[in-house]
């Protein structure tokens, strides 16, 4: 990846507005699949100008191919994998883990009970946009953030494999061609990270926690190389990373640090063989509209995280929650070669940040790991989560003029 020179460079989670035509379109997807599948392409292209125009230095497709298949970052995998089937709930079935935000939730719980935490992190989800089911390839959830006992329940059943490949390569050429022309942009693509897709699904088919968890890693594995072999940036997904401190909302910090050691495991694996310099990670600690008083800190996982084998790592750092956390890196040393991609704006809010809160972020930063080692982001991706697509260019503009503040006072 390049590194940040005479401005910080600036990239962003994944998640952006869409044009009204393709939403259009997906507000009765099963209807217009080829209509959408022709629109994907051009949409795309929207999306990469809106972000070049925005100044924004390393570009995604929107993740628009996720909006389109199932409505969410989790949903969209299951056409490009087999080994996972609906079954008829066992009798004595139970969760692998609690809800998102289980321990928040013991403490709020008339804030559960209202569903508010249903709506975005900035207000009401955009219009249009496709609201996935909580829960997502794991199970249903209820407002008051607590797992039903559905009818019939997702689990592996069988060899989990990647069959994707037409799928990936479609939004490979879509992203590749978008960015025909465009000097001094740089293409990635987000793709689930293995904790995310494996995790909370029971396993029924192979002898163990670790065979199926490593099937999981070897299979999106395969959706990385075909990113990273078309010479893109890959970003693994993997929010559980940090949000997996809700699903056990009993354990240490002691026993959820020997878990992500497991995590990591998985997480190398899935990244074996795989150009470190083409690879990106992004954990948030979950971008639901709730208090978020029971957040792992940093902390405590920062040196498990600095520990994957990618070469830059995403978080959230802008919201009030994790905003103090830089302070981290006056601790731990960031590995020589390494990248990191702080949230410098925000989901979480529809105010837009002045473009010097950005710079003072950057520079709080870049004054512990120097600023070639460098980039911005955002907490998450922001396309569904604030309130309109207006404010989402504006906050990617605002972050970019905060680059270029930032780049002067780190010289």
């Amino acid at each position: 990846m390049r590194r940040s020179t005479d401005h910080i460079l600036s990239s962003h989670g994944g998640n952006l507005p869409r044009p009204a035509e393709l939403d259009a379109l997906l507000a009765k997807a099963d209807e217009h699949q080829a209509e959408i599948a022709v629109e994907l392409p051009k949409a795309v292209q929207w999306v990469v100008d809106k972000q070049i125009e925005c100044g924004v230095d390393i570009v995604n497709d929107g993740e628009y191919v996720k909006a389109a298949n199932m409505g969410h970052y989790v949903g969209y995998i299951q056409a490009r994998i087999t080994g996972y089937g609906m079954i008829d709930r066992p009798a004595d079935w139970q969760p692998k883990r609690a809800g998102p935000g289980e321990r928040d939730r013991r403490d709020f719980p008339g804030f559960y009970e209202s569903g508010l935490w249903f709506t975005g992190s900035g207000g009401p989800v955009r219009p249009g946009f496709v609201q996935p089911p909580m829960g997502g390839f794991g199970g249903a959830v209820g407002g008051d953030g607590q797992r039903r006992a559905p009818a019939k329940v997702n689990a592996c059943i069988g060899d989990i494999k990647y069959t994707g490949y037409d799928a990936i390569q479609k939004d490979i050429d879509a992203i590749q061609k978008a960015l025909v022309g465009k000097d001094g942009a740089d293409g990635f693509i987000a793709a689930l990270g293995p904790l995310s897709l494996g995790a909370g699904v029971h396993n029924l088919h192979y002898k163990d926690e670790r065979d199926y968890m490593f099937a999981v890693a070897e299979c999106v594995r395969e959706e990385y190389k075909a990113i990273t072999d078309a010479g893109l940036i890959v970003q693994v997904d993997e929010p559980e990373f940090a949000t997996s401190w809700m699903f056990y909302p009993d354990w240490s910090v002691e026993q959820y640090r020997a878990y992500l050691d497991f995590c990591v495991e998985i997480i190398n694996h899935a990244l074996k063989g795989l150009p470190q310099e083409q690879v990106r990670f992004h954990m948030c600690w979950g971008s639901g509209h709730r208090p978020h008083v029971h957040d792992i800190e940093f902390r405590h996982i920062v040196d498990k995280l600095i520990q994957i084998d990618a070469q830059a790592y995403s978080f959230e750092a802008s919201n009030v929650r994790h905003a103090h956390e830089y302070k981290v890196f006056e601790d731990v040393k960031l590995p020589d070669g390494k990248i990191i991609v702080p949230g410098v704006v925000g989901h979480y809010t529809d105010l837009v940040e002045h473009p010097e809160l950005v710079a003072e972020r950057l520079v709080n930063f870049g004054k512990l790991v120097g600023k070639e080692n460098l980039h911005a982001g955002t907490d998450c991706g922001i396309g569904s989560r604030v309130g309109h697509e207006e404010v989402v260019w504006a906050k990617l503009k605002a972050m970019s003029e905060g680059c270029r503040i930032a780049g002067e006072r780190l010289k």
